[in-house]
């Protein structure tokens, strides 16, 4: 699909070219290979943000379905760890995405601010709390990330949950000139948004982050068959 001459070309166009080339490259093939329905949208359209959208982690067409979907009504920034893998779906995704880069399991305090000055602003974010996408496409643990940014934004979080994503772009495609795709139905399932829960009288900061953690992971879990919800299955 992305061959290595076509990709080493693209790669060193400057952006006024390459955003509406590569922009036509993914919409080709999602168009081509993504049988897309999304449920839930409409019933948040009418909350008041900014939000923080998390969901579960399945490929690397994740980010660029979800922006598909939202960019148009909430022009989001996308959390990204900086190690990002050199897929050429990942790269085009960087670039044509509004990414704010952090390093993963540690304190980058430069990125943190950036992130929540422009929430608080108004600007909505997505992020995969699980940090890497799940092998199996069931959830696995979440990083405590998000928690610090819920807390320090006191945004409202939009639960979202992807199913099929994992059948449109294999996992165990690892060749950044032979990206696999295949045609599969992909669901987007948005919840209502909710809120970190209240701390509980004499519970510990350890007791109550896994206790809000397991909270809102489980209210993406709540949208995903039983086969999808991993760690977070009831």
């Amino acid at each position: 699909m992305l061959k290595r001459f076509g990709m080493g070309i693209i790669v060193k166009m400057p952006d006024f070219l390459f955003v509406p080339l590569a922009s036509k490259v993914v919409n080709s093939i999602l168009d081509k290979y993504a049988d897309l329905h999304v449920h839930g949208l409409e019933e948040i359209k009418n909350e008041e943000g900014p939000f923080i959208f998390i969901g579960n982690h399945l490929s690397n067409a994740d980010g660029l379905i979800v922006d598909r979907i939202i960019r148009n009504i909430y022009d989001p920034y996308y959390i990204a760890g900086v190690k990002l893998d050199d897929k050429a779906l990942t790269y085009l995704g960087a670039r044509l995405l509004k990414t704010i880069n952090i390093v993963p399991n540690t304190a980058d305090k430069e990125s943190l601010n950036k992130i929540v000055k422009e929430v608080k602003s108004g600007q909505n974010i997505v992020m995969f709390p699980e940090g890497t996408r799940s092998r199996t496409a069931s959830m696995i643990e979440a990083k405590k990330g998000v928690l610090l940014i819920a807390r320090l934004t006191k945004a409202k979080i939009v639960p979202f949950g992807l199913i099929g994503t994992e059948k449109l772009m294999p996992i165990n495609d690892t060749d950044m000139g032979a990206e696999h795709f295949e045609n599969a139905k992909v669901d987007v399932v948005f919840g209502k948004p909710i809120t970190l829960p209240t701390k509980e009288k004499g519970e510990d900061k350890h007791e109550y982050d896994d206790r809000a953690l397991t909270y809102i992971m489980k209210s993406v879990a709540n949208l995903l068959p039983d086969s999808y919800k991993g760690v977070y299955k009831d």
